[in-house]
């Protein structure tokens, strides 16, 4: 199976210039919890309500600064084309719950979560193993410094 026959082909996403509370107020009216980040119509990175919460908020950073100052640069990512196990592994290393989907160039075509793979009950076993990686303690994504 192809990451293209889960992904969710409709993305949300946010440019690197808009503010914090812009995203906070995006992916409250889109209820979604991720937005990928553009600059150019290219992925730079991918900013989640945690994100904004702990590094933003929570870190003293005014709610009027650039959405860059608390996203994730290095987004993993898959191509469409993948198969949906490598990306499962993927996801399962870097323990992170969706993952942008991008083309040859660069431009966002999708998005995957956890939840698109878990409605396909050929992929339940590999998805209960992702949600158990993801869910392992690693300090690999501990968000408890100070961002300036």
């Amino acid at each position: 199976m192809r990451v293209r026959q889960i992904m969710s082909p409709t993305v949300d996403s946010i440019d690197a210039a808009s503010s914090i509370a812009y995203a906070a107020r995006r992916m409250a009216d889109d209820d979604v919890g991720a937005l990928p980040v553009l600059s150019d119509g290219k992925l730079v990175g991918i900013v989640t309500d945690r994100d904004i919460a702990v590094r933003g908020i929570a870190a003293g950073i005014s709610p009027t600064a650039a959405i860059r100052r608390v996203m994730t640069e290095n987004v993993a990512t898959c191509g469409p084309d993948d198969d949906i196990e490598s990306a499962l592994a993927l996801m399962s290393r870097e323990q992170i719950r969706r993952m942008p989907v991008i083309d040859r160039n660069q431009k966002v075509v999708g998005i995957i979560g956890l939840s698109d793979a878990a409605k396909f009950e050929a992929l339940k076993r590999d998805v209960a193993a992702t949600l158990v990686d993801v869910c392992e303690p690693s300090g690999m994504h501990c968000q408890t410094a100070v961002f300036a």
